[in-house]
Protein backbone atom coordinates (compact mmCIF):
# COMPACT_ATOMS: atom_id res chain seq x y z
CA UNK A 1 0.00 0.00 0.00
CA UNK A 2 1.51 3.40 -0.84
CA UNK A 3 2.24 5.77 1.34
CA UNK A 4 0.11 9.05 1.56
CA UNK A 5 2.57 12.32 1.32
CA UNK A 6 -0.06 14.75 2.45
CA UNK A 7 -0.02 12.37 5.60
CA UNK A 8 3.58 12.42 6.07
CA UNK A 9 3.66 15.93 6.08
CA UNK A 10 0.60 16.41 8.36
CA UNK A 11 2.08 13.63 10.71
CA UNK A 12 5.68 15.93 10.91
CA UNK A 13 3.85 19.03 11.10
CA UNK A 14 1.49 17.26 14.32
CA UNK A 15 5.31 16.37 15.75
CA UNK A 16 6.42 19.93 15.59
CA UNK A 17 3.59 21.79 17.07
CA UNK A 18 4.01 19.28 19.98
CA UNK A 19 7.75 20.02 20.55
CA UNK A 20 7.12 23.64 20.18
CA UNK A 21 4.33 23.27 22.70
CA UNK A 22 6.49 21.72 25.07
CA UNK A 23 9.39 24.36 24.82
CA UNK A 24 7.14 27.11 25.44
CA UNK A 25 5.24 25.62 28.47
CA UNK A 26 8.43 25.14 29.79
CA UNK A 27 9.85 28.35 29.23
CA UNK A 28 6.33 30.08 30.83
CA UNK A 29 6.71 27.30 34.01
CA UNK A 30 10.02 29.78 35.07
CA UNK A 31 7.39 33.01 34.32
CA UNK A 32 5.36 31.62 36.53
CA UNK A 33 7.35 30.33 39.72
CA UNK A 34 8.69 34.11 39.75
CA UNK A 35 5.57 34.41 41.87
CA UNK A 36 5.55 31.87 44.58
CA UNK A 37 8.72 32.78 46.14
CA UNK A 38 9.39 34.19 49.39
CA UNK A 39 12.16 36.59 49.90
CA UNK A 40 15.17 34.78 51.18
CA UNK A 41 18.58 35.60 49.99
CA UNK A 42 18.61 31.89 48.05
CA UNK A 43 15.63 31.33 47.59
CA UNK A 44 15.17 29.91 43.85
CA UNK A 45 12.68 31.22 41.08
CA UNK A 46 13.05 32.65 37.52
CA UNK A 47 11.60 34.36 34.95
CA UNK A 48 11.33 32.96 31.13
CA UNK A 49 9.36 32.24 28.63
CA UNK A 50 10.54 31.14 24.82
CA UNK A 51 9.31 34.35 22.89
CA UNK A 52 9.71 35.92 19.73
CA UNK A 53 11.32 39.32 19.75
CA UNK A 54 9.98 42.51 18.91
CA UNK A 55 10.91 44.17 15.55
CA UNK A 56 13.28 46.93 16.32
CA UNK A 57 13.70 46.03 20.06
CA UNK A 58 16.83 43.86 19.93
CA UNK A 59 18.94 44.60 16.60
CA UNK A 60 20.69 42.05 13.94
CA UNK A 61 23.05 39.49 14.86
CA UNK A 62 26.85 40.40 14.08
CA UNK A 63 28.91 38.63 11.51
CA UNK A 64 32.11 37.86 11.43
CA UNK A 65 32.71 37.69 14.84
CA UNK A 66 32.78 34.31 16.24
CA UNK A 67 29.23 34.06 17.87
CA UNK A 68 25.48 35.31 17.62
CA UNK A 69 26.44 38.35 19.31
CA UNK A 70 23.86 40.99 19.05
CA UNK A 71 24.43 44.94 18.76
CA UNK A 72 23.91 47.05 22.24
CA UNK A 73 20.79 48.92 21.57
CA UNK A 74 20.55 52.85 22.26
CA UNK A 75 20.59 53.75 25.81
CA UNK A 76 17.59 54.67 27.28
CA UNK A 77 16.92 58.35 29.28
CA UNK A 78 14.96 58.79 32.28
CA UNK A 79 11.55 59.26 31.16
CA UNK A 80 10.63 60.12 35.07
CA UNK A 81 10.58 64.07 36.35
CA UNK A 82 10.12 65.27 39.92
CA UNK A 83 7.25 67.83 40.36
CA UNK A 84 7.18 70.70 43.21
CA UNK A 85 5.03 68.10 45.36
CA UNK A 86 7.74 65.26 45.15
CA UNK A 87 10.26 68.05 46.59
CA UNK A 88 11.44 67.04 49.63
CA UNK A 89 9.81 68.20 52.90
CA UNK A 90 11.68 68.41 56.53
CA UNK A 91 10.54 66.92 59.40
CA UNK A 92 12.08 66.04 63.10
CA UNK A 93 11.35 62.19 62.46
CA UNK A 94 14.33 60.25 61.14
CA UNK A 95 13.77 56.67 58.95
CA UNK A 96 16.53 54.26 59.69
CA UNK A 97 17.60 51.03 57.59
CA UNK A 98 20.35 48.74 56.69
CA UNK A 99 21.54 47.13 53.15
CA UNK A 100 21.25 43.23 53.66
CA UNK A 101 21.86 40.36 51.36
CA UNK A 102 23.67 41.66 48.73
CA UNK A 103 23.65 44.54 45.79
CA UNK A 104 20.31 43.10 44.60
CA UNK A 105 18.48 43.27 47.43
CA UNK A 106 19.86 46.73 48.24
CA UNK A 107 18.43 48.09 44.60
CA UNK A 108 15.08 47.54 46.85
CA UNK A 109 15.75 48.42 49.98
CA UNK A 110 17.09 51.73 49.14
CA UNK A 111 13.80 52.22 47.22
CA UNK A 112 11.57 51.46 49.78
CA UNK A 113 13.27 53.01 52.69
CA UNK A 114 13.31 56.11 50.08
CA UNK A 115 9.56 56.11 49.25
CA UNK A 116 8.98 55.74 53.09
CA UNK A 117 10.97 58.61 54.42
CA UNK A 118 9.70 61.11 50.94
CA UNK A 119 6.09 60.26 52.20
CA UNK A 120 6.04 60.50 55.75
CA UNK A 121 8.28 63.65 54.92
CA UNK A 122 11.34 62.37 57.18
CA UNK A 123 14.57 62.83 57.12
CA UNK A 124 16.83 59.40 56.11
CA UNK A 125 19.99 58.28 57.70
CA UNK A 126 22.67 56.60 55.86
CA UNK A 127 22.70 52.74 56.09
CA UNK A 128 24.90 50.37 56.81
CA UNK A 129 25.74 47.59 55.22
CA UNK A 130 25.27 43.76 56.48
CA UNK A 131 26.49 40.51 55.24
CA UNK A 132 24.88 36.78 55.34
CA UNK A 133 26.52 35.98 58.86
CA UNK A 134 26.52 37.73 62.36
CA UNK A 135 29.13 40.37 62.49
CA UNK A 136 29.37 41.00 58.85
CA UNK A 137 29.50 45.11 58.89
CA UNK A 138 30.50 47.60 56.91
CA UNK A 139 30.07 51.06 56.31
CA UNK A 140 27.88 52.97 53.14
CA UNK A 141 31.02 54.32 52.26
CA UNK A 142 33.03 51.33 51.76
CA UNK A 143 30.92 50.07 48.44
CA UNK A 144 28.95 52.91 47.61
CA UNK A 145 29.47 56.42 47.19
CA UNK A 146 27.81 58.97 50.03
CA UNK A 147 27.91 61.83 47.45
CA UNK A 148 26.48 60.90 44.56
CA UNK A 149 23.33 59.31 46.64
CA UNK A 150 22.64 62.57 49.06
CA UNK A 151 23.11 64.63 45.62
CA UNK A 152 20.46 62.32 43.73
CA UNK A 153 18.16 62.56 46.44
CA UNK A 154 18.43 66.04 47.85
CA UNK A 155 15.50 67.02 45.54
CA UNK A 156 12.80 64.30 47.18
CA UNK A 157 14.11 63.41 50.68
CA UNK A 158 17.27 64.90 53.76
CA UNK A 159 20.02 62.29 53.80
CA UNK A 160 22.10 62.53 57.06
CA UNK A 161 25.22 60.50 57.39
CA UNK A 162 24.22 59.36 61.07
CA UNK A 163 21.21 59.67 63.36
CA UNK A 164 22.20 62.30 65.71
CA UNK A 165 22.81 61.38 69.11
CA UNK A 166 19.93 62.86 71.32
CA UNK A 167 17.50 60.00 69.25
CA UNK A 168 17.90 56.92 71.44
CA UNK A 169 17.55 53.23 69.54
CA UNK A 170 14.42 52.62 72.30
CA UNK A 171 12.64 55.30 70.25
CA UNK A 172 12.74 53.72 67.54
CA UNK A 173 9.97 51.88 66.08
CA UNK A 174 11.05 48.68 63.51
CA UNK A 175 8.52 48.87 60.66
CA UNK A 176 7.98 45.64 58.44
CA UNK A 177 7.50 47.19 54.34
CA UNK A 178 6.88 44.71 51.55
CA UNK A 179 9.23 45.52 48.63
CA UNK A 180 7.87 47.91 45.85
CA UNK A 181 5.83 49.86 48.94
CA UNK A 182 2.88 51.95 47.15
CA UNK A 183 1.94 55.35 48.91
CA UNK A 184 -0.94 54.10 49.76
CA UNK A 185 0.10 51.29 52.71
CA UNK A 186 2.54 54.02 53.70
CA UNK A 187 -0.19 56.25 55.05
CA UNK A 188 -2.02 53.32 56.28
CA UNK A 189 0.44 50.83 57.84
CA UNK A 190 2.99 53.08 58.69
CA UNK A 191 2.19 57.09 59.22
CA UNK A 192 0.05 55.83 62.32
CA UNK A 193 3.42 54.41 63.92
CA UNK A 194 5.67 57.60 62.82
CA UNK A 195 3.35 60.13 64.26
CA UNK A 196 3.26 57.78 67.33
CA UNK A 197 7.10 56.99 67.90
CA UNK A 198 8.59 60.26 65.74
CA UNK A 199 11.50 57.60 64.28
CA UNK A 200 11.39 54.07 62.69
CA UNK A 201 13.55 51.71 61.30
CA UNK A 202 12.10 49.61 57.66
CA UNK A 203 13.21 46.29 57.13
CA UNK A 204 11.78 45.31 53.31
CA UNK A 205 10.59 41.99 53.03
CA UNK A 206 9.87 39.99 50.11
CA UNK A 207 6.52 38.58 49.01
CA UNK A 208 7.32 37.65 45.63
CA UNK A 209 10.73 39.16 43.79
CA UNK A 210 8.50 40.06 40.92
CA UNK A 211 9.69 43.08 38.88
CA UNK A 212 7.11 43.37 36.12
CA UNK A 213 5.84 46.30 35.25
CA UNK A 214 2.61 47.83 37.03
CA UNK A 215 -0.78 46.85 35.02
CA UNK A 216 -1.66 49.01 32.10
CA UNK A 217 -2.42 52.53 32.81
CA UNK A 218 -0.73 52.36 36.46
CA UNK A 219 1.05 55.55 37.11
CA UNK A 220 5.10 54.74 38.17
CA UNK A 221 6.18 56.65 41.12
CA UNK A 222 9.10 59.03 39.64
CA UNK A 223 10.75 58.69 43.46
CA UNK A 224 10.55 55.08 43.04
CA UNK A 225 12.33 55.37 39.72
CA UNK A 226 15.05 57.99 41.37
CA UNK A 227 15.70 55.50 44.19
CA UNK A 228 16.23 52.61 42.29
CA UNK A 229 17.79 53.70 39.46
CA UNK A 230 19.77 56.68 40.32
CA UNK A 231 20.61 56.88 43.99
CA UNK A 232 23.55 53.53 44.25
CA UNK A 233 26.93 54.07 42.05
CA UNK A 234 30.22 52.56 43.25
CA UNK A 235 32.67 54.32 45.30
CA UNK A 236 35.27 54.95 43.09
CA UNK A 237 38.17 52.60 44.45
CA UNK A 238 35.51 49.82 43.85
CA UNK A 239 34.40 51.32 41.02
CA UNK A 240 37.77 51.25 39.51
CA UNK A 241 38.55 47.45 40.09
CA UNK A 242 34.96 46.31 38.38
CA UNK A 243 36.46 48.37 35.43
CA UNK A 244 39.95 46.58 35.29
CA UNK A 245 38.49 43.37 35.46
CA UNK A 246 36.29 43.69 32.35
CA UNK A 247 38.82 44.91 30.48
CA UNK A 248 40.97 41.94 31.40
CA UNK A 249 37.22 40.01 30.02
CA UNK A 250 37.46 42.57 26.92
CA UNK A 251 41.54 41.98 26.47
CA UNK A 252 40.98 37.91 26.58
CA UNK A 253 37.87 38.36 24.10
CA UNK A 254 40.30 39.93 20.86
CA UNK A 255 38.68 37.08 18.45
CA UNK A 256 35.30 37.87 19.33
CA UNK A 257 35.70 41.64 19.48
CA UNK A 258 35.95 42.06 23.19
CA UNK A 259 32.34 40.39 23.50
CA UNK A 260 32.21 38.26 26.95
CA UNK A 261 29.50 36.76 28.32
CA UNK A 262 28.35 36.95 32.46
CA UNK A 263 26.84 33.46 33.52
CA UNK A 264 25.07 33.97 37.19
CA UNK A 265 26.35 29.82 38.08
CA UNK A 266 27.10 29.69 41.63
CA UNK A 267 27.47 25.54 43.05
CA UNK A 268 26.39 25.93 46.27
CA UNK A 269 23.18 27.27 45.65
CA UNK A 270 23.10 24.54 42.41
CA UNK A 271 23.29 22.06 45.06
CA UNK A 272 20.51 22.74 46.81
CA UNK A 273 17.02 20.55 47.22
CA UNK A 274 15.08 23.71 45.41
CA UNK A 275 17.23 23.12 42.37
CA UNK A 276 15.77 20.64 40.34
CA UNK A 277 13.77 19.07 37.66
CA UNK A 278 10.05 19.36 38.41
CA UNK A 279 8.86 16.86 35.93
CA UNK A 280 6.65 19.31 34.40
CA UNK A 281 7.66 19.05 30.38
CA UNK A 282 11.53 18.71 32.03
CA UNK A 283 11.17 22.08 33.04
CA UNK A 284 13.82 23.02 35.72
CA UNK A 285 14.44 25.79 38.11
CA UNK A 286 18.25 25.93 37.29
CA UNK A 287 20.86 24.60 35.09
CA UNK A 288 24.63 23.44 35.84
CA UNK A 289 27.91 24.04 34.01
CA UNK A 290 27.18 20.92 31.54
CA UNK A 291 23.89 22.42 30.55
CA UNK A 292 25.28 26.00 30.05
CA UNK A 293 27.85 25.12 27.81
CA UNK A 294 25.33 23.34 25.61
CA UNK A 295 22.90 25.69 25.69
CA UNK A 296 25.81 28.32 24.52
CA UNK A 297 27.15 26.10 21.80
CA UNK A 298 23.83 25.49 20.40
CA UNK A 299 23.62 28.78 20.51
CA UNK A 300 26.38 28.75 18.31
CA UNK A 301 28.70 30.71 20.45
CA UNK A 302 32.53 29.72 19.72
CA UNK A 303 34.63 27.84 21.94
CA UNK A 304 37.09 31.28 21.88
CA UNK A 305 34.38 32.64 23.41
CA UNK A 306 35.22 34.39 26.45
CA UNK A 307 33.15 33.71 29.87
CA UNK A 308 32.63 35.06 33.30
CA UNK A 309 31.39 32.84 36.19
CA UNK A 310 29.41 34.55 39.41
CA UNK A 311 30.81 31.42 41.17
CA UNK A 312 33.18 32.43 43.83
CA UNK A 313 36.49 30.07 43.78
CA UNK A 314 36.67 26.81 41.03
CA UNK A 315 35.03 23.68 41.44
CA UNK A 316 35.89 20.81 39.44
CA UNK A 317 31.75 20.49 38.77
CA UNK A 318 32.58 23.25 36.52
CA UNK A 319 35.27 21.58 34.55
CA UNK A 320 33.10 20.48 31.54
CA UNK A 321 32.44 24.16 31.02
CA UNK A 322 35.99 25.15 30.68
CA UNK A 323 36.56 21.89 28.20
CA UNK A 324 34.05 23.28 26.03
CA UNK A 325 34.90 27.22 26.61
CA UNK A 326 38.77 27.26 27.78
CA UNK A 327 38.38 31.20 28.14
CA UNK A 328 36.44 30.66 31.43
CA UNK A 329 37.25 32.59 34.47
CA UNK A 330 36.17 33.18 37.99
CA UNK A 331 37.26 36.80 40.12
CA UNK A 332 40.46 35.18 41.20
CA UNK A 333 41.40 34.70 37.83
CA UNK A 334 40.88 37.68 36.53
CA UNK A 335 41.39 40.28 40.16
CA UNK A 336 44.52 42.26 40.00
CA UNK A 337 46.93 40.01 42.21
CA UNK A 338 47.71 43.44 44.64
CA UNK A 339 43.56 43.57 45.33
CA UNK A 340 42.67 40.20 46.30
CA UNK A 341 43.96 40.49 49.84
CA UNK A 342 41.19 43.70 50.75
CA UNK A 343 38.56 42.23 48.00
CA UNK A 344 38.68 37.98 47.79
CA UNK A 345 40.41 37.04 50.96
CA UNK A 346 37.91 38.37 53.76
CA UNK A 347 34.99 36.31 55.21
CA UNK A 348 32.88 38.96 54.02
CA UNK A 349 31.88 38.53 51.03
CA UNK A 350 29.78 41.98 49.82
CA UNK A 351 32.67 42.97 48.04
CA UNK A 352 32.52 39.72 45.21
CA UNK A 353 28.70 40.01 45.25
CA UNK A 354 29.32 44.02 45.11
CA UNK A 355 31.45 43.17 41.75
CA UNK A 356 29.72 40.08 40.52
CA UNK A 357 26.62 42.24 39.90
CA UNK A 358 28.35 45.14 38.06
CA UNK A 359 30.26 42.82 36.08
CA UNK A 360 26.89 41.34 34.92
CA UNK A 361 25.16 44.34 34.39
CA UNK A 362 28.15 45.82 31.94
CA UNK A 363 28.57 42.29 29.92
CA UNK A 364 27.57 41.88 26.27
CA UNK A 365 25.63 38.67 27.00
CA UNK A 366 24.40 38.00 30.46
CA UNK A 367 23.10 33.99 31.12
CA UNK A 368 20.54 33.51 34.82
CA UNK A 369 21.47 30.02 34.86
CA UNK A 370 20.60 30.41 38.48
CA UNK A 371 16.84 32.42 38.71
CA UNK A 372 16.27 35.49 41.81
CA UNK A 373 16.56 38.79 42.16
CA UNK A 374 19.81 38.72 41.02
CA UNK A 375 18.85 38.45 37.61
CA UNK A 376 15.57 40.85 37.72
CA UNK A 377 17.92 43.84 38.91
CA UNK A 378 20.77 43.11 36.79
CA UNK A 379 18.38 43.34 33.95
CA UNK A 380 17.09 46.23 35.07
CA UNK A 381 20.37 47.48 35.02
CA UNK A 382 20.50 46.68 31.58
CA UNK A 383 18.11 47.15 30.17
CA UNK A 384 19.31 51.30 31.27
CA UNK A 385 22.75 50.79 29.65
CA UNK A 386 21.22 49.63 26.46
CA UNK A 387 22.25 45.80 26.86
CA UNK A 388 19.36 43.91 26.24
CA UNK A 389 20.95 40.53 25.04
CA UNK A 390 19.85 38.52 28.58
CA UNK A 391 19.13 34.79 27.49
CA UNK A 392 17.73 32.77 29.65
CA UNK A 393 18.65 29.28 29.65
CA UNK A 394 16.27 26.23 28.37
CA UNK A 395 17.26 22.42 26.97
CA UNK A 396 17.70 22.77 23.22
CA UNK A 397 16.06 19.51 21.06
CA UNK A 398 18.17 19.66 18.22
CA UNK A 399 21.47 20.56 17.09
CA UNK A 400 21.16 24.35 17.32
CA UNK A 401 19.22 27.32 18.13
CA UNK A 402 18.07 31.09 17.61
CA UNK A 403 19.06 33.27 20.09
CA UNK A 404 16.58 35.24 19.70
CA UNK A 405 14.23 32.91 21.01
CA UNK A 406 15.64 32.86 24.56
CA UNK A 407 15.58 36.76 25.05
CA UNK A 408 14.61 37.28 28.60
CA UNK A 409 10.68 37.89 28.21
CA UNK A 410 11.68 40.95 30.51
CA UNK A 411 13.01 42.36 27.58
CA UNK A 412 11.45 40.34 24.68
CA UNK A 413 7.85 41.75 26.10
CA UNK A 414 9.11 44.69 27.68
CA UNK A 415 7.46 43.61 31.07
CA UNK A 416 10.62 44.67 33.54
CA UNK A 417 9.84 47.66 35.58
CA UNK A 418 12.40 49.30 34.39
CA UNK A 419 10.79 49.95 31.30
CA UNK A 420 8.33 51.90 33.34
CA UNK A 421 10.70 54.50 34.21
CA UNK A 422 13.25 54.59 31.07
CA UNK A 423 11.99 55.56 27.63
Amino acid sequence: MGVDLRQVVAGILTITMFVMLGQMLHRDYFDAVQEKVQGDAHDIEFHGSKVAVEDGLVRAFEVGTKGPWMEDSHELKPCWSISQSDEAVSSKGYVTFSLTNGPEYHVSQITDAVMVAKHLGATLVLPDIRGSKPGDEMNFEDIYDVDKLIKTLESVVKVVRKLPSHVSLRDIAIVKVPTRVAEAYIKEHIDPIFKSKGNIRVTTYFPSVNLRKSSQGAETDPVSCLAMFGSLELQPAVNELVESMIQRLKTHSKKSGGRFIAIDLRVEILEKKNCHETGAVGSKTCYNAQEIALFLRKLGFDSDTTIYLTQPRWESSLNILKDIFPKTYTKEAIMPSDKKSKYLELENSEYENVIDFYISSRSDVFVPAIPGLFYANTVGKRIALGKPQVLVPAEISGTSGLPANYISPYISKKNHLAYSCFC
